[in-house]
């Protein structure tokens, strides 16, 4: 196969497009007013159906933070999951939001911010843990979709972030693909002072994994280093409670 672009046939806005991708779970789609770009670098116009994508990092938080409310008190509203909404994302999608979250299948984004279909691109991994497939999901949403705001979201009771507890401190044995996973949390566990009880220590390793994640993305892309520092993407990190389902920013 050839090396040059030309050769790959798919740029990376239609391997999205078409919702392709590698190691990460995405979820595509469109939000509610908005005009996203297709495939063919135009835009395509999606109803509003009365609710108005946030454009801008705070109206963003704003939104997860007001779906995450709802979740909690259990009065969700499951907005954008009719057939109508469906047939709107067909030909182009305007998430409002990127979050990249642990894999965990106690912490889906979509139900967590009582968000539906386009509203979130998301992107999961164990532990947040960052990989080139990771970076570049994210690179093609603040680039490409143009979310105003990165959401990395750990959570309590993390089994990654426990392995890794685990072998910095018990000196556990991990193989193949976990290993991975826990070396790759291992610095975060390192600088994390070890004081509370076990419980209490384990959420102080996720809330300092969160914050890295969130850090070390800005660090390595400088796709989102740019948009960051010149067009007013957000980096920002949180920790979803699995008991009281409530989303706390850090």
């Amino acid at each position: 196969m050839s090396n040059s672009n030309s050769a790959l046939g798919l740029s990376r806005r239609r391997l999205f497009g078409l919702g392709g991708g590698v190691a990460a779970t995405l979820a595509v789609g469109a939000s509610a007013a908005s005009a996203t770009t297709n495939t063919t670098g135009g835009t395509t116009h999606l109803p509003s159906h009365g609710r108005r994508r946030p454009r801008t990092a705070d109206e963003a938080w704003t939104a997860l933070r007001a779906g995450n409310d709802r979740f909690v008190r259990g009065d969700l509203r499951h907005p954008h999951q009719s057939v109508e909404r469906r047939e709107d994302l067909a030909d182009g999608q305007d998430p409002f939001a990127t979050v990249l979250a642990c894999a965990d299948s106690r912490v889906p984004p979509e139900i967590v911010f009582d968000q539906g279909l386009g509203d979130l691109f998301t992107v999961r991994s164990a532990g947040e843990v960052l990989d080139d497939a990771v970076i570049g999901s994210i690179e093609y949403a603040v680039e490409h979709l143009h979310t105003p705001l990165v959401l990395v979201l750990g959570h309590s009771g993390c089994g990654a972030v426990q392995a890794a507890v685990d072998l910095v401190h018990n000196g556990a044995e991990l193989h193949d693909s976990i290993s991975y996973l826990a070396h790759s949390i291992e610095a975060g566990v390192l600088r994390t002072p070890r004081v509370g009880s076990d419980a209490e220590y384990l959420r102080a390793c996720v809330e300092e994994q969160a914050r890295s994640a969130a850090r070390t993305l800005r660090e390595r892309s400088a796709i989102v280093r740019h948009l960051v520092d010149g067009s007013g993407v957000r980096v920002v990190s949180g920790v979803y409670d699995l008991e009281t389902g409530r989303v706390d920013r850090l």
